[in-house]
């Protein structure tokens, strides 16, 4: 397991993460750990830019465009120009 040191925790800050993990019956570092976990785990869940921009527009009714037919044959760069 790794360990990280947290510098310049202002005071308030600290005893609220004190009380916090006093309530729930953990230790500091515990609460401290959790509180990590959660937010990572959130974070995850949020999915890829695909997916949050397909969630934006669903809010609004979603977003049908119609997708023009291809005319010309796809070809290779040419870098030479």
């Amino acid at each position: 397991m790794a360990s990280i040191t947290i510098r310049n925790l202002d005071d308030n800050l600290k005893a609220r993460l004190r009380i916090e993990a006093a309530s729930h019956g953990h230790s500091m570092e515990e609460e401290a750990r959790l509180i990590i976990r959660r937010a990572i785990e959130k974070s995850d869940s949020r999915g890829g830019i695909g997916s949050r921009i397909h969630a934006r527009f669903a809010q609004v009714g979603g977003a049908d465009l119609e997708i023009p037919a291809r005319k010309d044959k796809p070809r290779a760069a040419d870098f030479d120009e």
